[in-house]
């Protein structure tokens, strides 16, 4: 059993953690009031053995008046559980998972909650392929310890709109030409509009703190290249070894790869890496010098 003491304390550091600028994010799970307790319990005890400090729950019911059955459920008046119904458009039955902390934390604890709620809910349909596109990525995101703005993914995108009339002075508002093809929550293949405009990767690059001389140095070949001209231009790899996974019914690409690296990134069956004598090492250039 949980005790009141404990209750009183998550709640109260829910409060602090919101205050401090955290965010709070749900899960509703459709007519589940008839589930045991031992359900809630091993989803809360999952996720703390993933890293996080749980996930609070309550299930909604209405008797005179809307209240939470659940450890945090008397902490909800029927007003703000009222409010919960309107903002997730959850319904009495339903249940509601929810944690508190920094936005990317929450949204990766309660993505694999997700993945790990509908398992147990017997959701999935294991026998179709679910395909999504994702577009629309941020081009810059603020980097959460130094809080300096920096690019998102691919800094060599191009930024979505009127490239002769982008708003620089709000780069967390820029949206990049980026996209991803997942099925089943897999990745399969990802690609990019190529930025092929060496003034604009400039001031891009500037925004993340990178000046003129310094982007002329690191990546001095695309620059040279772009310089001369290139057409607008850009691609997608597919991932075939991803593709056989799922149609193999693999959970671990390792089991369709040809040559699969050990934790040590050792090719067992091609014994690699393997011992280089001094004739390969001449005509590379190269020299080892031992401790």
């Amino acid at each position: 059993m949980i005790s009141q003491k404990y209750l009183k304390e998550m709640m109260e550091i829910f409060k602090k953690l919101v205050k401090s600028g955290s965010i709070v994010r749900g899960i509703v799970t459709k007519n589940t009031k008839d589930k045991p307790r031992s359900f809630f319990d091993n989803i809360d005890k999952w996720a703390k053995e993933e890293g996080a400090s749980g996930l609070a729950y309550f299930t909604i019911e209405k008797d005179n008046d809307l209240s939470g059955k659940g450890p945090v459920g008397k902490f909800f008046s029927s007003e703000a559980i009222n409010e919960i119904l309107s903002i997730s458009s959850a319904e009495i039955g339903d249940s509601v998972f929810f944690a508190c902390g920094k936005e990317k934390d929450i949204e990766k604890i309660l993505s694999l909650a997700r993945q790990k709620i509908a398992k147990d809910l017997n959701l999935i349909d294991e026998n179709s392929f679910a395909f999504c596109w994702v577009i629309d990525y941020p081009m810059f995101e603020r980097d959460e310890i130094s809080k300096k703005i920096k690019f998102s993914h691919n800094p060599f995108s191009m930024p979505q709109g009127d490239i002769n009339n982008l708003d620089l002075s709000k780069p967390l508002e820029l949206k990049a030409f980026q996209y991803d093809i997942v099925c089943n929550g897999i990745e399969l293949s990802s690609g990019a509009i190529r930025n092929h405009k060496p003034e604009l990767m400039y001031k891009l690059f500037e925004i993340s703190g990178y000046d003129k001389k310094t982007v002329d140095e690191k990546f001095s070949g695309m620059i040279n290249a772009l310089s001369f001209g290139a057409p607008p231009h850009g691609g997608i790899a597919p991932g075939i070894d991803r593709i056989v996974m799922l149609l193999a019914d693999e959970k671990n690409i390792r089991e369709v790869t040809m040559f699969p690296m050990n934790q040590n990134a050792q090719d067992l069956m091609m014994k690699a890496p393997s011992h280089v004598n001094e004739e390969q090492l001449k005509e590379l250039g190269l020299s080892i010098k031992k401790k």
